[in-house]
């Protein structure tokens, strides 16, 4: 008789992977990152705990979006007062901060719950091609071929 292996937080091995944004689509580039950082690209993969790696996102400036996303799309947050919705569409968050713009799409992507926040905060995302994870030393992973 075979037994369902559980996998347990001490028994994970954590693996750094780079990602290169450049040229890639927003949304597609999202997904495959979002299903990284959960672990389900691993054959112990269990919902209720996070098996997953970490990514990270290289020239996030460099990102596509497709239709008209750049002219209509409109990120809101509320400052806590009253009248207080603040809106700032993608193509001036994109000039701003290209970093927000991958780690919303990505967070959007991940449960809504305290261990989707454990496994955004394994997500590391930078404007250019520079990044101070060296001493980890990260393989270089082309989401083309990765199988997901």
């Amino acid at each position: 008789m075979t037994k369902t292996k559980i996998a347990k937080k001490e028994n994970i091995k954590r693996k750094w992977y780079i990602v290169d944004a450049d040229g890639q689509i927003l949304g597609r580039l999202a997904s495959k990152v979002a299903k990284i950082l959960m672990g389900k690209h691993k054959p112990v993969y269990s919902p209720n705990v996070d098996t997953g790696d970490f990514v990270i996102v290289i020239n996030a400036e460099k990102v596509k979006v497709t239709g008209k996303k750049l002219q209509e799309k409109i990120y809101y947050k509320h400052t806590g007062y009253m009248g207080h919705l603040k809106e700032e569409k993608l193509i001036s968050l994109l000039t701003r901060r290209p970093e927000a713009v991958i780690k919303f799409a990505v967070e959007g992507m991940l449960p809504k719950n305290s261990l989707g926040r454990k496994m955004l905060k394994k997500l590391k995302v930078y404007r250019g091609a520079e990044h101070p994870h060296q001493a980890q030393k990260p393989e270089f992973l082309n989401l083309s071929e990765f199988l997901l």
